[in-house]
Parts: C-alpha cells; structure tokens; sequence
C-alpha cells in the first residue's frame, strides 16, 4: 500500500447522492426476478417429485444447468447471446431481471422439493381418508405446512440473489455497483466509494434477515 495514502471519509460520505439511483434497480432486479424465479421454482420443484420421469427429467436438466453455472455467464448469455437468435436487443434491466429469475428459479426449485418432501406422508394419507382429494389434498394441508417451512431458505435465497445484482454492472444496468463505477470515473476514489457500495448492500440484506428472524421468532415459519 502506498504510506502516502490516506483514507477519506468525506469522499465516501460525499458518493451517498451519487449511489443512492442505484438502489431502486437493485431492488427492482432482485424482487422482480424472485418473483418470477419463485413461479418458476413451484412449476420445476413440483416436477421434480412427479412420478412420471418424462416430467423429471427437463426439471433437473434445468435444475443441473442453471445451478451448475455463474450466474454472470448466464446474463451475459442472455444479453449478448439472445440477441443474436432473437434478432433485436434485450434491455440491461430486463435481461437482469431475466437472469435473477431463471438463476433464482433453480435454487427455488429444490427448496420446493425439499419442502413438500418434508411432510410426512401420513398426513396426505390420512386427508384421503377423509374424502379429500389429490389436489385438495396438496392445496390445504401439505403445501401450506411446506411454505412455511420453505421460507427461510427462500429468504436467503433473496440475500443472495441481492448480492448477485453487483455483477450487472457489466452489462450497463445502472445498480449499485454501476453507479458508483461512473462516480469513480470522475473523482478516482475507488475505495472510498466501494465501501459506502458495501455498506448500502449491507443495509438491504441485513433489513432483510432481521424481517425473517422476527418471522421465526413469532412461530410464522419453520416446524
């Protein structure tokens, strides 16, 4: 390290304005694509429990796939790639929100399968004893207990799915990370302003975790 340096913290104090446009596209990219990664999670998790392997199989191809590369290959893919076969641009937002969702998704849909796979089978058994059926069955007595279950790994899976955000940045989306790329540009105090870019994360992620602690601790998830 240079002993010349000195670390200002009015430059960090000073990129605030300057990063604070970015936050609204990195909660637009992170909840618009969970949402949609959360559909997509339901329709590939309650596949991966079918008992047809014909409806099996595309599920954890999808699953392998998306799980089993970065999750910046796939914006670029999406990005840069589609176009191409599209024949027309893919919107910076759009083609993040797309790559949180499909991403997201695949995380999704194994904490769908764990979650419905979590409920002891007595009780489907003995909600068909009671005249319910197979989808009764599931809609009012195992998918409830399921989601509750489910929702604190799908909130670290929205976490995560925040910090991915910070890699957008290559693609021009004007998030957090990006925005204080151009006001680095221009006052060259890359560490100053990185760390208030930290610091801003935090505070999403963390607001986000005690949302769920507070949740446990009411008895809203979990057993």
């Amino acid at each position: 390290m240079d002993p010349s340096f000195e670390f200002n913290w009015e430059a960090t104090i000073n990129s605030i304005p300057h990063l604070l446009p970015g936050i609204p596209y990195t909660l637009l990219i992170s909840f618009g694509g969970l949402a949609i990664g959360f559909f997509i999670g339901i329709f590939f998790g309650l596949l991966r429990i079918s008992p047809l392997r014909w409806l099996r199989w595309p599920a954890i191809v999808y699953v392998e796939v998306f799980r089993g590369t970065p999750i910046l290959v796939q914006v670029l893919f999406i990005f840069y790639g589609l176009p191409q076969i599209l024949g027309g641009p893919i919107n910076a937002l759009v083609a993040g929100i797309a790559a949180i969702a499909v991403n997201s998704g695949a995380y999704i849909s194994e904490i769908v399968r764990g979650g419905v796979q979590s409920i002891e089978r007595g009780q489907r058994e003995a909600s068909l004893s009671l005249g319910l059926s197979r989808t009764q069955a599931f809609r009012y007595v195992i998918w409830p207990q399921a989601f509750r279950r489910m929702i604190p790994p799908l909130g670290n899976q929205g976490i995560i799915s925040i910090k991915d955000t910070s890699l957008f940045s290559v693609i021009g989306v004007g998030e957090l990370v990006r925005q204080g790329q151009v006001y680095i540009s221009s006052t060259f105090t890359a560490m100053e302003v990185y760390l208030m870019v930290a610091i801003m994360y935090l505070a999403i992620t963390w607001t986000l975790s005690i949302i769920l602690r507070q949740l446990e601790n009411k008895g809203l998830v979990g057993q």
